[in-house]
Order: C-alpha cells, then structure tokens, then sequence
C-alpha cells in the first residue's frame, strides 16, 4: 500500500469513529462532566473581552485560578471562526483525532515496515477512549495532540543527533514550545522534558554530548514558551506556579479516598454530600448507602464531613475576588487533610496507590456514555478493563522488542513517558483519561509487539531498516 493510500485510510477510520462518538455523546453534553462548562465559559469570555477570567463584568479583573490558558484559548478560537458551538468542538477534535493517528503511523514508519506502522495507524484510530474524549469538551485530546506532536519532534530530534554527526537544531528547538503547549493545557506535563533528556542520553554511548546539547536548546525553548504564563501567576497570585488552586492538594485528598471506598460509592457519596446541606439527614443518608452496600459507616460519614467542609471555604464567599483566593485556600487544606488521611496507615496507603492506582490509570478506561456507565454490572466493567490490561502487556513488549533493536531511541523515549505519567499520578490521584496522552505511544508498541508475535519482521533487522 502506498505511503498515501495509507494515510487517507487511517485519516478515513479516524474520522468516522470520531463521528460515531460525537454522535453517542451529545445526549450528555449538557447533561454530564461539569468540568465542560468551566472551559466553555471561560472560551466565550475570552473571545467577548480578551481576559482570561470566569467573571467578565466585574469592575475589578478576577483571574482564573484553577485552569491553564492553552485549551481555553483554542475553545475562544473556535467561538470567533464559527460561533459558540458544542459541535464545532467536537469536530475541531476529531481533526486533532485524525492527526494524532498519523502522528503515530510517521513515528512507526521509522521502526517498523509500512504495513505495521499502518496497522498502528488504524489501532490508534480504533482505540475508543481517544473519540470518546474528543466528543467532550475537556482537555484531553488537545493534551494528546501536543504531546505525541512533541513526541514526533523530539524523536526526529534524536534521529538527526545520532554518532557524529552534529544535526539540525530546529527539532530540538521546536519541541520545547509543543511541549509547553502541553503543559500549558495539563499541568501534569511540566517535567516531561526533564525524563525525555534523560532518556535521550541514556539510550546512546556516542552521541552524549549532543544530546545535552540539544536537551539545552529544548528545555530553554520550553521556558522561554512557559515563563509569560508563571509571570502571570507570579503578579496576581504571589507565588510561581502553572495553576495556583489546582496543586497537589485536592488530588491527594480524592488518592487519599479513592484507595479506601469503591468509585461507585464515593460519587454516590460525593453527590450526597453536595446536594445535603443539613448535617443530620446527610448522616442518614450515608448510613443508608453504608447498610445497602454492606460497608463500614464511619469511612464515608468521614469522607462526606471533609468533603463538605472543605468546599464550603470557596463556596460560601460571594466576592469573586474573595471566592478566588479562597480557592487556593482550598488547596491548601486538601492537601493538609489528605496527607492526615494518608498518614493514619501510609504503608496500606502506599501499597494501594501503587496498585490500584497503576490499575485505575493505564487500565480503567470505560468508554461509555456517562449517563450509563453507573447501570454497567461489575462483570461487564472488568470485561472492559480486561483488554486494556492485554494492552499494557503487549505495550511492554513491544518496548522490549524495540529496546532490543536499534531502535533505542524510540523505546527509551516512550518508557519515559510512561513512567513519567504513572510518577505523577499514581502517588496522587488515578483516572484513566490522565493516561491519554501516552496512549497512542502504548498502542503503537502493542501493534509492534503483536506484529513480532505472528512473525511479520522476516528477521530481526527489518524492524530497523530505515535507521
């Protein structure tokens, strides 16, 4: 199949399994995943008034606190092309779609024949999770767009600084800005060029020192793209961060639960607590789920008491200014509550974050519409997790595979995106769609490893001809 044929056959699946999704998630558009309404709110002030603020009347300019620029800025731009629209998202999307699964086919062409790397286009472009997203209007797929864009940049970096010769600069130099993107729209990502450099000298015995050198031209283009942003921050917020009220704090204390009480139960529970106001019918309440679901009580009436205590300190103030810092202060306090939750047993807390947390983010994704996924039975959820589980399995060995071949560059850059996403979330908080932006580097091993398992490299060698 010719390099264009297979282009226009992934670029074809992608987009009509982006609009198979767009179709089975508008019933809960305005329905479900609240986070939605913060960014589109924050896109349509941003495109009516310039400011990146959630309160575009108020006389005195109240900054946002909790999300970065990045996605907001690119909801703003599509509310001035073509009108404030679910749908158009939804579609700027799946063009994002689209290019992530070609991404993938351009970085297998460098280690594998043109038929797998079209198999890992059409993987990639199969994989229900990344539409499932792209139908939403949350972070996730402009994540995954800049950092497999980053990832195409900085393994073409890599390529190009490989033995003796010295290389072009402008990969190196262009990878640093794709990655602040990244970071710019999930914070999570601020250290990932640290992992990658890493990765990059470790993988080579003959290039080290350009290595560094090009790790230096990127990690000073990621600053150079990252620093107006932390200013920002530094001058209304005192303080240099990505996301003022958006720290570890609140995913510490949700890690600190998610270990101890079934999903299902904490958001039960974490409604509860949002739609009870009075302390004595929220006990009862409690009580009633602890009896039905054959659980201890005094977990939850703990969790619901924290809970609610710590979202009034936002929610009471009514100055916007004042709702803001108090944000913050919200923060803080998850993260003073959360590290005493943890510290009532740490070693059981570690041993379960380790586990179940690494279970809940590389294995856990259920892409089902919201509204349904609480009606699934748990058999029919482990049978979802199941095949992720086979995933991440193939994933690893198809690093092997690689790591075994020259292709080192590839299979050290991709474990250290790996590991970097599980660093970060696992110790915290897990949720499948936090590894998103590392799946159609996992996908891309599995199709390796399974096109390894039935034989199609006809010697070792060709899995590296173009290297």
């Amino acid at each position: 199949m010719s390099r264009r044929l297979s282009c226009l056959l992934i670029a074809s699946v992608a987009a009509a399994h982006a609009a198979v999704f767009i179709a089975y998630q508008r019933p809960d558009w305005d329905t479900q995943w609240t986070d939605q309404n913060g960014y589109l709110l924050l896109g349509r002030v941003l495109a009516d008034t310039g400011r990146f603020t959630r309160f575009a009347n108020t006389p005195r300019y109240v900054p946002e606190a909790i999300r970065t620029p990045v996605y907001p800025a690119f909801v703003a731009g599509l509310d001035l092309a073509f009108g404030e629209s679910h749908l158009v998202i939804a579609l700027a999307q799946a063009a994002l779609l689209v290019l992530i699964c070609l991404f993938v086919y351009a970085i297998a062409r460098t280690i594998a024949s043109d038929c797998v790397a079209t198999a890992a286009g059409l993987v990639t472009a199969l994989y229900p999770p990344l539409p499932y997203f792209g139908a939403l209007v949350l972070t996730e797929t402009l994540a995954t767009f800049l950092v497999t864009a980053g990832m195409v940049l900085w393994l073409r970096a890599l390529g190009q600084s490989g033995g003796e010769r010295k290389g072009p600069v402008g990969p190196f130099l262009l990878s640093g800005p794709v990655f602040a993107l990244a970071t710019l729209t999930r914070p999570a990502f601020q250290f990932l060029p640290l992992f990658l450099i890493g990765a990059g000298v470790i993988a080579t015995r003959d290039a080290r020192r350009l290595r560094w050198r090009g790790g230096l031209i990127m990690l000073a283009a990621f600053f150079a793209a990252v620093v107006p942003w932390l200013a920002y921050n530094a001058v209304y917020f005192k303080t240099v961060t990505f996301s003022p009220a958006g720290g570890p704090g609140r995913q510490l204390f949700e890690g600190s639960w998610q270990v101890q009480l079934p999903g299902r139960i904490e958001a039960e529970l974490t409604t509860i607590a949002d739609s009870t106001p009075d302390p004595t019918a929220l006990d009862e309440r409690v009580r009633a789920v602890a009896a039905r679901s054959r659980l201890p009580a005094e977990p939850m009436l703990r969790y619901v008491h924290q809970h609610q205590d710590i979202r009034r300190i936002w929610t009471e103030p009514t100055d916007p200014w004042e709702r803001t810092t108090a944000r913050i202060a919200a923060d803080r306090e998850y993260l003073r509550v959360g590290l005493e939750n943890a510290w009532q047993n740490p070693v059981r807390h570690i041993w379960r974050r380790a586990v179940r947390g690494t279970l809940l983010l590389w294995a856990a994704e259920i892409p089902v519409r919201y509204s349904d996924i609480n009606r699934l039975s748990p058999v029919t959820t482990r049978a979802i997790w199941l095949p992720q589980v086979a995933l991440m399995l193939l994933a690893t060995g198809g690093m092997v595979v690689l790591a075994r071949s020259r292709a080192r560059d590839e299979a050290w850059a991709i474990a250290a995106l790996v590991l970097y996403v599980t660093a970060v979330h696992t110790p915290f908080y897990a949720e499948a769609r936090y590894s998103l932006p590392a799946k159609p580097m996992i996908l891309l091993l599995a199709t390796v490893a399974v096109a390894d398992l039935v034989g199609r490299f006809r010697h070792p060698s060709e899995i590296t001809d173009k290297l």
